[in-house]
């Protein structure tokens, strides 16, 4: 059904149809992935709930930290009820106006988990190699101050993809290959010239990606600068395996965003299904990831868990 104004005209409803070729085996892929979102949803909450009530956690990394799991909380859960239900009952119809919504959540904290990573990579280097006065420039008010200039970021970068395609007229083809409202794969359905668009997405995309890695690798080259000249080897090892871990997670995030992101514009040549469970698990992996190695990997956090299941051991039955 297609709804018209003026001169332009959009379907009332898409129908996400999974990942192509492999409709067979998405039932099956669904347990994994509901596990994964498991996790992620259990993770996140608990880290969250332990900087919450923990008022020793109220440093600048943990409110960081804090956002990450807020971060991921909104993107895994913006598309993995509809992705599974789309696995386990076959293709779903989704509202135009619900799929730029969607598509509205999943790019704009896909670039506020960007700016929280980079604010944490920042957050480490002034903690490492300016320690005196890390209190006085990462001060709360400063830290509430960079979260909400990251979260503006990428809600005024990312505002102008759903009204670039409101004006744009679509084919009576409303056919999604995909599991969620992807920006890319929403444009290609357009029947008109979809070329700001295009570009549009291309320019956040550099701007975001292009931006923050810089200064993730500028931060990291110089604390690894700065932790080598440690004189002692267990210092040196510890803090290169914190790095070691942090660095994993932030190629975790930035790998398969990135491939999906030019697989869109540049690789024909790569199976679908190869590029449509990559754009998956780019919504799943680091959700579920972040809470493990930046949570139980922190000393305070896996102390503060610990504590709290041995109280309840305590309690008598």
């Amino acid at each position: 059904m297609i709804s018209s104004g003026n001169s332009q005209s959009h379907p009332a409803t898409f129908l996400l149809v999974g990942i192509p070729g492999l409709q067979e085996a998405q039932f099956w892929i669904a347990f994994p992935f509901c596990t994964m979102y498991v996790v992620a949803v259990l993770g996140n909450v608990i880290v969250l709930l332990i900087i919450h009530t923990e008022p020793s956690l109220h440093q600048p990394m943990y409110l960081f930290l804090a956002m990450l799991a807020v971060t991921d909380l909104v993107l895994a859960t913006s598309t993995l009820p509809k992705m599974l239900s789309v696995f386990w009952q076959g293709p779903r119809e989704i509202s135009f106006h619900a799929c730029l919504v969607q598509m509205f959540f999943v790019h704009a904290f896909s670039a506020v988990e960007s700016g929280v990573l980079m604010a944490m990579a920042l957050d480490r280097y002034v903690a490492i190699c300016c320690p005196l006065r890390h209190s006085s420039i990462l001060s709360v008010p400063a830290v509430v101050s960079l979260g909400s200039l990251v979260l503006a970021r990428g809600v005024l970068l990312v505002s102008p993809f759903s009204l670039l395609i409101l004006r744009l007229p679509f084919c009576h083809h409303c056919l999604i290959t995909h599991c969620y409202c992807e920006h890319m794969a929403v444009v290609k359905l357009v029947c008109g010239d979809a070329r700001a668009s295009v570009i549009y997405g291309l320019f956040v995309a550099f701007t975001v990606v292009g931006g923050d890695v810089l200064v993730i690798a500028v931060s990291y080259a110089m604390i690894l600068q700065a932790v080598l000249k440690l004189p002692g080897t267990d210092a040196r090892l510890k803090a290169v395996s914190t790095c070691a871990s942090h660095c994993c997670v932030i190629l975790a995030f930035y790998i398969p965003g990135l491939f999906t992101f030019l697989t869109h514009r540049f690789g024909h040549n790569i199976p679908h299904h190869v590029h449509i469970l990559m754009a998956n698990l780019y919504l799943l992996v680091p959700p579920m990831l972040n809470p493990i190695v930046y949570g139980v990997r922190t000393r305070q956090i896996r102390d503060r868990v610990l504590r709290t299941f041995q109280q309840k051991q305590r309690v008598p039955v």
